[in-house]
């Protein structure tokens, strides 16, 4: 088989008549110049162009799994670490033998209040840490704190554990948040990377359709899902692989317990206060430890090395320079739209479910009967469920876009009627079956309703202007959903039940309103976002053509203060009428003798 030519000719090799081409000019080293540096005479500059933004797709996709597999490590070394530091801490013999009258229970339940408090006040940073640092440089910082209270669990003390779990609470809101304008500004990179050539014939100043980038959207949504789902699968892999072989088996951890399911109140009350056979050597839990302490520094490089930047540099600029204050008034002003207020009782139950999933159906209904060494294949199944599930928000490239979302909050609310009238027995191991069931179908409705609620967002909020602001307010609401649920840990299972039930009810009543309202055409009410005010006058930003001119600016440009020309003085200037725009010129056009734009 012969070997294909190359695409280009090597610049001074001898041509098909030796050292002199067809035109009889010399060929090789005795060559002209324009020869050697020349363009190629067979340059298809279509294809070139088409292989160019077939490598920024593949860039863009890069970036996609990068972002993704980072934060289903992270957030999988968290949890894995949490869950085996607060069993070990629990059991009574660990803490005697191995820190005495330190008072571990107190530092822990400080530590927990740490994480759940502290992102209550989120909604008065998140959006200035997020244009200070911009999207990239924020979502590895808050990496890197979570690999920061990863490293506090070498010692364990007050004063490693409580200022590293305040630090990562501050954290929590601002990572999730970048994580979900990042995958949202990826799939609108990505249309403009596939229909490039709709752009030149449009203009750079042209924006895409509206919902042009839903398909990419819903593609990108499901896979970043996906990875994060299955981190609650990877924080298992301590307990699978390690402490599992240290526990006590059901009859000894259950003896006291009487209630499980509907009929318990609080967290597993009567729970045995000694749940380890044997207590693990501290060489053994340093190597664990450090396992983790790997996986999330893994995490970190692969943010820093594989995610490329969401904006580009002058995008970050303008994003920047639309003032601090403004930045920080944004989210709150943006209450003003009615489709984020008909989406919050969403955006609450979407962070009741998940605590729900961990606490309330793994502890209440799975550890309460079946015992704590099959908690984590519970959480397994949870974690794979709603990992394969995530893919069924694809269902909304052909479907109704309240479809998938409407039918995840049915799921639930079948579930949560049928755990009403349910109540397993302590130590008995028939009905485990039901309990994988449940797991894995809750599974398939928080998928539905992660992927539902991101894609939703990203579509309604199209402008790369709002999208940090959005995705920052919608996290916050998950964030006082689980501090509600840490206050509301004690309460009777029905109790929680009913708070659920009620807040999936109003949810899904208040955003079919949201659609009913936007197909009368009502139109939202939102906050304009400032012009960009550059302090520095280069030359960059006084083009007529202003190529990093943001969407909203480009549909106000001709009103007031939005408009990008000058307006005219009211009293005649001496001299003659300059033919366009007048500027001074730059110091790079003074350097080199010129008048400005009009000397040819």
């Amino acid at each position: 088989m012969e070997a294909e030519p190359p695409l280009y000719p090597v610049a001074g090799a001898a041509g098909p008549q030796g050292d002199e081409d067809r035109l009889g000019v010399p060929d090789g080293p005795e060559a002209p110049l324009d020869e050697l540096v020349g363009a190629y005479p067979n340059y298809n500059e279509e294809e070139e162009e088409r292989r160019y933004y077939r490598r920024k797709r593949l860039g863009v996709l890069k970036n996609v799994l990068a972002a993704s597999a980072g934060g289903m490590l992270t957030y999988g070394v968290y949890l894995g670490l949490l869950q085996m530091q607060l069993i070990l801490h629990y059991d009574e013999t660990y803490r005697e033998v191995k820190y005495g009258n330190m008072g571990l229970p107190d530092i822990d339940s400080k530590m927990l209040m740490g994480i759940n408090v502290t992102p209550i006040a989120a909604l008065l940073y998140t959006p200035v840490l997020i244009r200070f640092f911009g999207t990239k440089w924020m979502m590895f910082l808050a990496v890197g704190i979570y690999a920061l209270f990863v490293s506090t669990n070498y010692w364990e003390r007050y004063y490693t554990l409580v200022p590293s779990a305040v630090a990562l609470g501050m954290a929590i809101v601002p990572l999730w948040a970048s994580m979900g304008n990042y995958i949202t500004r990826m799939a609108q990179k990505y249309y403009e990377y596939s229909h490039y050539k709709e752009q030149d014939e449009q203009g750079p100043q042209q924006r895409p359709p509206r919902g042009s980038h839903a398909p990419y959207l819903l593609v990108f949504q499901a896979i970043f899902y996906s990875f994060f789902h299955l981190s609650f699968a990877c924080a298992q892999l301590p307990m699978i692989y390690f402490l599992n072989h240290y526990l006590y088996d059901l009859n000894h951890t259950l003896c006291n317990v009487q209630n499980c399911g509907t009929n318990s109140q609080g967290i597993l009350l009567g729970f045995n206060k000694t749940v380890l056979r044997t207590l693990p050597r501290s060489r053994n839990l340093i190597v664990v430890e450090s396992v983790l302490m790997a996986v999330a520094f893994l995490a970190m490089l692969l943010v820093l090395g594989l995610c490329g930047a969401a904006y580009r540099p002058t995008e970050e600029i303008d994003l920047r320079s639309v003032g601090w204050g403004n930045i920080f008034q944004l989210p709150f002003k943006h209450v003003r739209d009615f489709r984020l207020r008909h989406l919050v009782p969403f955006f609450i139950y979407s962070g009741f479910e998940v605590l729900f999933a961990c606490t309330g159906l793994a502890l209440g209904y799975g550890v309460c009967s079946v015992g704590l060494e099959r908690l984590a294949y519970l959480l397994v199944a949870y974690s794979l469920g709603a990992s394969a599930s995530s893919a069924l928000g694809l269902l909304g490239l052909w479907l109704p876009r309240p479809v998938p979302l409407v039918a995840g909050a049915g799921l639930h609310l079948l579930l949560t009627l049928s755990l009403f009238f349910w109540a397993p027995k302590p130590r008995t191991l028939q009905h485990i079956w039901i309990l994988y069931t449940v797991a894995v179908l809750w599974g398939v409705g928080s998928a539905l309703n992660k992927t539902g609620i991101s894609t939703l967002l990203g579509i309604l909020y199209e402008d790369k202007e709002r999208q940090d602001f959005i995705f920052t307010i919608y996290h916050w609401w998950q964030a006082v959903a689980i501090f509600t649920v840490y206050l509301g840990s004690s309460l009777p299972m029905k109790a929680k039940l009913t708070v659920l039930l009620v807040t999936l009810v109003a949810s899904a009543a208040s955003y079919l309103w949201m659609e009913q309202k936007l197909r009368r055409g009502v139109v939202p009410r939102q906050p304009r976002i400032p012009r960009p005010q550059h302090k520095v006058r280069g030359y960059r930003y006084l083009e007529e053509d202003n190529s990093d001119e943001s969407d909203a600016e480009g549909e106000r440009g001709g009103r007031g203060d939005c408009a990008e020309e000058e307006a005219p003085p009211a009293w005649p200037r001496p001299g003659p009428e300059p033919a366009g725009l007048y500027r001074r010129p730059c110091p790079y056009e003074q350097a080199q003798g010129g008048d400005g734009p009009e000397e040819q």
